[in-house]
């Protein structure tokens, strides 16, 4: 499929011990694109085999290697090669060659096109083993119930940004498994399409079940970030004076019970829960107002990249 443009093309791919797949990867991806003007920005995550060895001995131009000083993790992995590339149009992609860059044309050209800004996967015939499976299907149903974003596969890594898009993107913790709802915030068209996907060529999946419980708790953040993260004085404030006013009327009660009718009320569990819901109104108040002068410092503050790179290297393995 010949290109529409000669605008560069970044493709970031995420390695954490890929030394047997990289170099395959590589020629898939010089195949697919042969007709394109790209670079492929590689970022090692402190991989403990010999993937950075085999980047660097291919001694191939158009592949950039982003070195980390330590793991961590996919998505300030794929932060740093997202904020190092150069092209018009960002790919990303995982490493292990279940993602095919045969389809990357195709997606291109949807791209190109200029109605979308970000193009997704939706891999086809998945050959993955329940253990990912899973917690994809988990992830994929709370994105559709709790937002407006329908979205059939949101762990498929394969897309392909605007640059305005994944430049504005800002990735941390594990947030790489919600990228695409990330974009959807950030105002992002967005259109899915089918892609393939293969069985993993060699090493070993990184992921367990364990997942399950980090697409929840990260899925409870995004909400908050989507709702409140410009204003969590309306998320935290409210409750807190909600529960303020109910200890009021609890202890204004029980006043009118001690000195209107003369009983008495210390030994009463009444009197305890009014105190309680008071002092927990104040605590959650304060924690809004708190959470505001932090939003206000974190907007108003220089920007800082939670991650620190080692050394970048082009092609031959001269730093860059």
């Amino acid at each position: 499929m010949p290109p529409v443009t000669n605008a560069l093309l970044s493709v970031v791919v995420p390695l954490y011990n890929e030394e047997d797949n990289v170099v395959l990867l590589t020629q898939k991806i010089h195949e697919s694109l042969a007709e394109y003007n790209y670079q492929i920005v590689y970022v090692d995550d402190f991989s403990t085999d010999g993937t950075r060895k085999a980047v660097t001995q291919m001694e191939d131009e158009k592949v950039h290697l982003i070195q980390l000083k330590k793991n961590y993790g996919q998505s300030l992995a794929l932060a740093a090669g997202i904020d190092y590339a150069q092209g018009e149009y960002i790919i990303t992609m995982d490493g292990d060659l279940q993602n095919d860059p045969s389809d990357i044309p195709q997606m291109l050209q949807m791209a190109e096109e200029g109605e979308f800004d970000l193009i997704t996967g939706i891999r086809q015939k998945r050959k993955d083993s329940l253990v990912k499976k899973i917690p994809s299907k988990i992830a994929n149903f709370l994105v559709r119930r709790v937002t407006k974003l329908d979205i059939k596969d949101n762990g498929c890594a394969l897309k392909v940004f605007t640059k305005d898009i994944a430049k504005g993107l800002n990735l941390y913790g594990e947030m790489h498994r919600f990228i695409t709802l990330l974009a959807y915030l950030e105002g992002a068209q967005i259109k899915q399409v089918p892609v393939k996907h293969h069985a993993r060529h060699a090493g070993k999946s990184k992921y367990g079940l364990e997942r399950v419980f980090k697409v929840v708790a990260d899925m409870m953040l995004l909400l908050f970030i989507r709702k409140y993260f410009q204003r969590p004085i309306h998320l935290f404030g409210i409750f807190g004076v909600l529960l303020i006013i109910l200890g009021v009327l609890v202890e204004a009660y029980l006043l009118i019970v001690k000195f209107g009718f003369g009983e008495d009320i210390g030994t009463r569990p009444l009197l305890i829960f009014g105190m309680m819901f008071i002092l927990g109104g104040i605590q959650l108040f304060t924690i809004g107002i708190v959470m505001e002068l932090l939003i206000r410092t974190y907007y108003e503050s220089q920007s800082k990249r939670p991650y620190r790179i080692k050394k970048i290297t082009i092609g031959d393995g001269k730093a860059a």
